[in-house]
């Protein structure tokens, strides 16, 4: 009887295992920052398996430390998914000739990134200075937007491109007087409080434009998209107050972050998070997003971020209505509500 039992065990084991196998595998990269730690939580509490097998899929939330090589792999075809801002997916993945879809847009900077200066306290106070930065990534936006609006230029200062695995270390070893870094957080809150140091500009100043998101190849199956967008939503559940796995959240994700509860409370005052879907929907298809897209695709074109490309029209940039920024005949960025009004209106199924 004994052995009946055992062998029971070993075919129902072997059967399930079989059976996971047998499901298609699709992957997500994430790379820390305050709007994406929610992943991380997404897979530690079960919530992106609980998805996945709702829709007979496995999916990998896979941590990528460079934030701009998960962009890099997810346009080389490693992944089926990644986290990235408005700007980034325009110009690697879109202007690389990957047709994505904005799945999800989780939420706008709002204070999480930064211009952080030693001895000085405006962006006036940047003339001259050796600034280190995630070159052509939304940090040079923000410089750029920060000169703009304080009479400067790119011209009056000197870039250093740095990695953000580094950035922060580097900054706060930096012995120089003038030491100036843009970035953003879990990296920001980790260095403005260093001797000497001021934030002399955020994203506050510049509200809407640097947009959080969830990036999926066009052509994933809807079990994907669905999964993804029912997991994420659960989550932001679970991360406003008075949810009774709130403080389990917000715990794990400051761990994940590599801070302290209080500093990943500060963290989320500074994002303007889209806890709820209808409000996602609603910014989806303002017509902020759509100038906002034109001051960026104007700024990336300018600073030689569509490569060879002869106009900032090269690329199209679709929106929820369907009209579109650029070539129509060559749409590379949807902006696309379809998921997000799904889980709005309780329809993922």
């Amino acid at each position: 009887m004994k052995r009946i039992i055992i062998g029971l065990f070993v075919f129902t084991l072997l059967f399930a295992t079989g059976c996971q196998q047998d499901k298609p595998t699709f992957k997500l990269a994430w790379s820390h920052y305050t709007g994406w730690e929610p992943w991380a939580y997404a897979e530690d509490a079960g919530i992106i398996a609980k998805w996945a097998d709702k829709f007979g899929i496995n999916i990998e939330v896979v941590l990528v430390n460079d934030y701009i090589e998960s962009i890099n792999l997810y346009t080389a075809g490693e992944f089926d998914a990644c986290t990235m801002t408005n700007m980034d997916g325009l110009t690697i993945p879109a202007v690389g000739g990957v047709d994505s879809t904005v799945l999800i847009i989780g939420d706008f900077s709002n204070g999480n990134d930064g211009i952080v200066v030693k001895n000085g306290g405006s962006v006036s106070d940047l003339k001259g200075r050796e600034i280190k930065l995630v070159q052509l990534s939304v940090s040079h936006y923000l410089l750029a937007r920060a000169l703009e609006m304080n009479a400067l230029t790119e011209k009056d200062v000197t870039l250093v491109n740095t990695s953000d695995a580094d950035i922060g270390t580097l900054y706060l070893s930096d012995t120089s007087p003038t030491a100036t870094i843009v970035t953003w957080n879990p990296i920001l809150m980790q260095v403005r409080d260093a001797p000497d140091t001021t934030v002399v500009f955020d994203s506050s100043s510049i509200p809407g434009e640097i947009i959080d998101l969830a990036v999926v190849k066009t052509d994933a199956p809807e079990s994907f998209k669905k999964a993804l967008t029912g997991a994420w939503y659960e989550v932001m559940t679970h991360m406003q107050d008075g949810h009774p796995k709130y403080n389990e959240a917000i715990e794990f994700m400051a761990k994940t972050a590599g801070g302290t509860v209080d500093e990943f409370k500060a963290q989320l005052k500074t994002t303007a998070m889209f806890y709820e879907a209808a409000e996602a929907v609603d910014f989806n298809k303002s017509a902020k997003l759509k100038e906002t897209m034109e001051y960026v695709r104007t700024f990336s074109f300018d600073h030689g971020l569509y490569a060879e490309a002869e106009s900032k029209d090269y690329v199209g940039i679709e929106f929820p209505d369907g009209s579109v920024l650029g070539n129509q005949d060559n749409v590379k960025l949807r902006f696309d509500v379809t998921y997000m009004q799904m889980a709005a209106d309780s329809k993922l199924e």
